[in-house]
């Protein structure tokens, strides 16, 4: 089931922060879950999902689920709440919101939905969770609770979110199984998130009529799994009744029928989903099925998910093939462009590849795939120098993107400078929210004996702040009174 892994972690966690003592949130009903604490315990929670092997870090997927989420927010009634979207890598339909605007999406949901409002329809929904501040106020309304530490609520509210399975795990050990069962939303919340949401989907300009529409095919769903113990994630986290699909179908009676058409990005990202996730021989039947029978929602989706299929077969000629025809049919986007630039890399990396990058880049300078792939492709044919100035030029915009600092510190390693690769590398671990990593890389970079006197400078002033807030952080993990 999902993130059982990293159930295990946090379960870890839990048992040296009561060793070692967090933050005692204590009687909470007596303390305000601050938006800061929120966000806090958040990044907590994120740290260990983004080490999970299911958390699902396609850069395409990825940027597209935020773009979708985005647009929504910038719909909302909060704009000061930062959000971020994230994939799981797993066959359920789910989404769940996490504490601080961290919202996640299982890829079986991408893959479900019959339609981009579906999909925008669930995202409204849990970014009402966050902006109405329903997981705040459910542990601020807990009078008796004695929540021990951050970690012990981040397994709580992890469990609570994803699957019995994880919330059978957290349950064995005492603290957060004691609160999780309190952690699920409330009838009052889904119909609140429902109404916020609702209004968020239909004034970011999607079928307000998907919501609904999603709902009762969910509903529906129920009966065949009933008495099998394996219903969709999404009903057993977000429970659906009669009542509340009916309170949703009468909202949206009353708004203008809208036909709102899906985004090629949308079907670009499911047809990719289902290439790179499926074996190989599925994928190709199942592509291959959807062209000969034009069964499918989109015949420019299903001849990309094809021509990734094949180039993940190694069959770089059937996928010259595919992509031609792709190619043939007139639609563009940067996703398809890569694809092509992949494809050149495949049958011989050269001037030919590079300028594939170069022409798509002018056209989409801010697709981050393309210019990872650039990168990765230069480094590739061991040209550091050339690899470098891509990362810097970039570097210049997106200061805090750590897959550029992971990339510089490669094509300093082929540059054999080791200063400069251990300082990029010590960049990025910070960036990815691993500060003890990141102190260590700055130590190896400022024993390395290749960097001038400015530059040693400069590496144990970056220690002293690392060390600092370091520091902080370990106090803030001293242990306080608890209450009994």
């Amino acid at each position: 089931m999902i993130l059982r892994p990293l159930i295990a972690i946090l379960l870890l966690a839990v048992s040296a922060a009561l060793a070692e003592g967090l933050p005692d949130l204590g009687d909470v009903s007596q303390a305000t879950f601050t938006p800061m604490l929120e966000r806090r315990l958040g990044d907590r929670i994120m740290r260990e999902i983004r080490i999970d092997p299911q958390y699902y870090e396609d850069v395409e997927a990825t940027d597209y689920i935020n773009a979708l989420g985005d647009r929504l927010v910038a719909r909302g009634s909060d704009t000061r709440q930062k959000f971020d979207f994230f994939l799981i890598r797993d066959n359920q339909i789910n989404a769940f919101a996490l504490p601080g605007g961290y919202i996640g999406v299982n890829t079986g949901l991408l893959l479900a939905a019959q339609s981009e409002s579906e999909v925008a329809g669930v995202l409204s929904h849990e970014i009402a969770h966050v902006t109405q501040r329903h997981i705040a106020r459910m542990i601020a309304e807990q009078d008796k609770s004695q929540i021990v530490s951050i970690a012990a609520l981040a397994v709580a509210i992890l469990a609570a979110r994803t699957s019995p399975d994880a919330a059978s795990a957290a349950a064995a050990f005492g603290t957060a199984g004691a609160i999780q069962n309190q952690l699920n939303f409330t009838r009052d919340n889904e119909r609140e998130a429902d109404r916020v949401g609702l209004t968020v989907l239909e004034a970011a300009g999607f079928d307000p009529r998907a919501m609904p529409t999603f709902f009762e095919r969910l509903q529906r769903a129920t009966r065949i799994y009933e008495g099998k113990g394996s219903a969709p994630s999404y009903l057993r986290t977000h429970p659906l009744t009669y009542e509340r699909i009916a309170d949703v179908q009468n909202r949206v009676e009353s708004l203008p029928y809208r036909q709102v058409p899906d985004g090629l990005d949308f079907q670009l990202v499911r047809a990719k989903l289902r290439a790179t996730l499926d074996s190989p021989r599925e994928a190709r039947e199942f592509f291959e099925d959807s062209l000969s029978e034009r069964k499918f929602l989109s015949e420019t989706a299903s001849r990309y998910g094809l021509t990734l299929t094949l180039l993940r077969l190694k069959d770089t000629v059937g996928a010259q093939r595919e992509y031609a025809l792709l190619r043939k049919a007139g639609r563009t986007s940067p996703m398809i462009e890569r694809l092509g630039c992949e494809i050149r890399t495949a049958v011989g990396p050269g001037a030919a590849a590079a300028q594939c990058y170069q022409d798509a880049l002018k056209a989409y300078p801010h697709h981050r795939a393309l210019t990872y792939g650039y990168i990765d492709m230069l480094l590739a044919e061991r040209k550091p120098q050339a690899a470098l100035q891509v990362v810097e030029d970039r570097l210049r915009s997106y200061t805090d993107d750590y897959r550029l600092y992971l990339r510089q510190s490669e094509a300093y390693a082929l540059l054999g400078k080791n200063y400069a690769q251990h300082r990029a590398l010590g960049e990025a671990y910070y960036r990815m929210g691993n500060l003890p990593g990141a102190i260590e890389q700055f130590q190896i970079a400022a024993k390395s004996g290749d960097g001038d006197f400015y530059q040693m400078s400069a590496v144990e002033a970056r220690l002293r702040e690392l060390r600092k807030q370091d520091a902080e952080n370990r106090k803030d993990q001293k242990d306080r009174p608890q209450q009994r």
